[in-house]
């Protein structure tokens, strides 16, 4: 991320947090006998997190109505944003080992449960078995449910989470807990899709800028030029949190199928007429919170905006991606320092041997590691079979460990029923794309009339769609 997008993520982070504290100090002092805030150390030292455990387990027990545990909620809540990284751990700790599952009353509903044979009496029982099963954080998390930014302070949360939880089985644990409670409020039935365009709130603009993934907005005018008429730009919003994007795609509306990232951005091309457009091209998807990892949107986010795209504009006849692939330089560098000889063609050597002295004596790794080599014609013509073919090979054939495709952005579009339709030389050649791709994309195809297929034949199989021009790089 540039300095610039630094400098936004701050700032929107900053007002968010500010908001917040607000809103959840108002809360609190509107009940009756202000609580105040449990922690006085950003660092959460064990005199604090005693006071905090205190007031974790009086959120519980939710005495004094409605308006009193709203009001502890809001003050945990404060509590927890007043902390720094270390006492934000201890604090997650805290929920993770004096809030987890009380195994004796698990194994205590178990056995009477084993007590009795099957019939309407043991439902009572059943009932008393899946409330022991769940841990009682989830009774104290589900409470800022209630709360004004209450859901994003839990997207949040977990987005911190996530980072600490690994190889570390109670904070895990918790992670999981976080997660299914999570999913079930954010069900793609309760989900809006909105069109953003260049009318929207500043704010919500700013926001675009921050969270978009996959190709970076340079600038204010960059973003004017994503929404243009010819351009779509659509995301997911949640009822609780109206103001913030889950995920958005970014779409062009052209005719023909796009094969340059960096013609199709130009802020200097005209703006054409998306009536006369015969293809909507899908070039950026970016997931917006990291706490929602895990929850899949992408797949209903495609298929709804085709929806919306076929009812306003019928001419468009061809729907496709233009999409990195984010994972194949790492993976040819290892497979080149594995078998530096063998991966090479004869045909491909010597296309190489043909090259100027100072590079024919060259292997593939060192010709990727000449800066600026994509701009060297002869050079650039050289390694292009070659990378156009391991590319190909690494789409389709690589696997990861689930044995599904080993490209994440693969897999994605794969699991939703798209085709491997055309690999594109040079489609980006900014540095990112140089040092992710080679600067090679691929066009996956979305033929309405195959998805399904293509979707059981990727999800039950493992089968990967694919074009008769991938087919012929694979022959090769």
């Amino acid at each position: 991320m540039s300095d610039s997008s630094n400098g936004f993520l701050d700032g929107v982070l900053d007002r968010t947090l500010s908001n917040l504290r607000s809103a959840w100090r108002d809360i609190s002092s509107s009940a009756r006998g202000f609580l105040g805030t449990a922690t006085s150390s950003p660092e959460l030292p064990p005199d604090d997190a005693e006071r905090l455990l205190v007031q974790m387990r009086e959120c519980l027990e939710a005495r004094g109505g409605e308006v009193s545990a709203r009001a502890r909620a809001a003050d945990l809540g404060r509590s927890y944003l007043a902390l720094n990284a270390t006492g934000r751990e201890r604090f997650l700790r805290l929920l993770a080992d004096e809030f987890e599952v009380d195994v004796a009353a698990v194994d205590q509903a178990c056995a009477r449960l084993a007590e009795i044979p099957p019939g309407p009496e043991r439902r009572p029982l059943e009932r008393a078995l899946r409330d022991a099963l769940e841990a009682p954080r989830v009774r104290l998390l589900t409470q800022f449910n209630g709360l004004r930014e209450g859901v994003k302070f839990l997207v949040d949360m977990r987005g911190e989470l996530m980072g600490l939880a690994k190889g570390d089985v109670a904070l895990t644990a918790l992670d999981e807990d976080l997660r299914r409670l999570l999913s079930g409020w954010f069900d793609i039935g309760f989900l809006e899709l909105r069109r953003i365009t260049w009318d929207a709130p500043a704010a919500l603009l700013e926001k675009l800028i921050v969270y978009e993934a996959v190709h970076e907005i340079r600038s204010w005018t960059d973003l004017k030029n994503r929404l243009e008429a010819d351009r779509r730009c659509f995301a997911f919003f949640h009822p609780r949190m109206p103001d913030e994007p889950l995920i958005f795609v970014e779409v062009a509306l052209v005719r023909g199928m796009a094969g340059s990232v960096q013609k199709l951005l130009d802020e200097a091309a005209p703006v054409e007429d998306p009536g006369a457009a015969d293809t909507a091209i899908f070039y950026s998807i970016s997931n917006c919170q990291k706490g929602l990892a895990g929850i899949s949107f992408g797949n209903f986010l495609i298929k709804r905006v085709v929806d919306l795209l076929a009812a306003e504009l019928p001419d468009i006849k061809t729907y496709a991606t233009l999409s990195p692939m984010p994972g194949f330089r790492a993976w040819l560098d290892k497979r080149m320092r594995e078998d530096p000889q063998d991966i090479l063609l004869p045909a491909e050597k010597r296309a190489i041997e043909g090259l100027p002295p100072d590079l024919a004596l060259l292997d593939l790794p060192e010709l990727l590691a000449i800066e600026g080599w994509q701009d060297r014609p002869d050079l650039a013509e050289a390694v292009k079979t070659p990378l156009m073919r391991l590319a190909a090979h690494y789409l389709t054939r690589e696997k990861g460990r689930n044995g599904r495709a080993r490209d994440p952005v693969a897999h994605f579009h794969l699991a939703n029923g798209a085709r491997v339709e055309r690999l594109d030389w040079l489609g980006d050649i900014s540095a990112k794309g140089i040092e992710q791709s080679a600067g090679l994309m691929i066009n996956y195809l979305y033929r309405l009339s195959e998805i399904e297929d293509n979707h059981e034949a990727y999800s039950g199989e493992g089968k990967v769609a694919i074009s008769s021009s991938v087919r012929a790089l694979l022959k090769a």
